[in-house]
């Protein structure tokens, strides 16, 4: 959970309140969530549901993805309703980043 939070507050910029050992909650100023420690992850392979973050600009955070120490799963690509990446957290876990 040390990683997973670190890359969240490095590339998101969320905060976050640890509850025990295996699970941290966060909170970006607008939503609320948080990881348990677990031996699975979430990725569209596994069928799980993708969640999508925004983003006002698209390189630049992608970037930051990079560079907190995230992967890219899939590059940027236009789909309807705008452009978007794919990304793997430290745990493995894909989420997306979106732009209009």
């Amino acid at each position: 959970l040390d990683s997973v939070q670190s890359f969240y507050e490095k590339a998101f910029n969320w905060s976050f309140t640890e509850y025990g050992s295996e699970y941290r909650a966060f909170n970006d100023g607008k939503i609320n969530g948080g990881f348990y420690t677990s031996e699975l992850l979430s990725s569209t392979g596994n069928g799980a549901a993708l969640i999508a973050l925004y983003a006002t600009d698209l390189e630049k955070t992608k970037g930051t993805v990079i560079a907190s120490g995230g992967t890219i799963v899939k590059d940027i690509f236009s789909f309807p309703g705008g452009r978007r990446f794919h990304f793997g957290d430290p745990n493995g876990n894909e989420l997306a980043v979106w732009s209009e």
